[in-house]
């Protein structure tokens, strides 16, 4: 699970937009070590890749997670349809 993930869900639950049954910051790294899965750090590869990703989606969080995919060959799980112009290769859709 990358780190984005979490730093996205922390920010949304502070907007209020995500509830938890606990604050995200404990309830998230919790849940990912109880499924036992990897963390995902954010490194420069991945953030240098930004830089040529093509502009089709907004949102900063899920550019980040598409870059990370592709630059550590990782398969990218999402429900949202707009990644799905991104390379299929890294795209599951849930």
């Amino acid at each position: 699970m990358s780190v984005i993930s979490l730093w996205e869900a922390i920010i949304k639950h502070q907007l209020g937009k995500l509830s938890l049954p606990q604050p995200p910051d404990k309830y998230l790294p919790a849940q990912r070590e109880r499924h036992q899965i990897a963390s995902l750090p954010l490194d420069e590869a991945s953030v240098s890749r930004l830089a040529h990703l093509q502009p089709i989606h907004r949102d900063p969080f899920d550019r980040m997670l598409v870059c990370q995919a592709l630059q550590n060959d990782l398969t990218l799980v999402t429900v949202d349809d707009w990644l799905s112009r991104y390379p299929v290769s890294i795209l599951n859709r849930a």
